[in-house]
């Protein structure tokens, strides 16, 4: 397992992305598989920088776990701000055009449309969200 541990600030968000993605070329990730995932890490690395400790500042830790077989990578993001489950939150009707829609949302299920899986739990006083994909297709 690598991880990484960084202050929940955006600007640290190519140093998450550069950790994550030298993690997966190591292990041959498919260009369409790693795009995928940077933009599920994306969305919930600039969450946890906006809301997780708002107005304040805290710590984030991205863990990642990569299996040989079945070729699957977990990663999974901690911290220690605000209790929230992203995943409670009902999926936006994307049938609706944007003006109709309510805001917020659509990051969280384009993560959860693009990965294998997504799970949420708060435990230790963290927030703890893993996404797990498949790396060969």
């Amino acid at each position: 397992m690598k991880r990484l541990e960084t202050g929940a600030v955006r600007d640290n968000l190519s140093k998450v992305l550069a950790f994550v993605d030298s993690t997966l070329e190591d292990v041959d990730c498919p260009l369409k598989t790693l795009y995928q995932i940077d933009i599920a890490v994306e969305e919930i690395f600039v969450n946890i920088a906006s809301y997780a400790y708002s107005p304040g500042t805290g710590k984030a830790v991205i863990e990642i776990e990569t299996e040989a077989e079945p070729g699957c990578v977990a990663i999974t993001f901690r911290d220690s701000g605000i209790p929230y489950d992203p995943l409670a939150k009902e999926d936006p009707d994307i049938t609706l055009c944007a003006e109709e829609r309510e805001i917020g949302g659509l990051g969280i299920f384009m993560v959860k449309k693009s990965m294998d899986d997504v799970k949420y739990e708060y435990s230790g006083g963290q927030n703890i969200l893993t996404i797990r994909k498949n790396l060969k297709g």
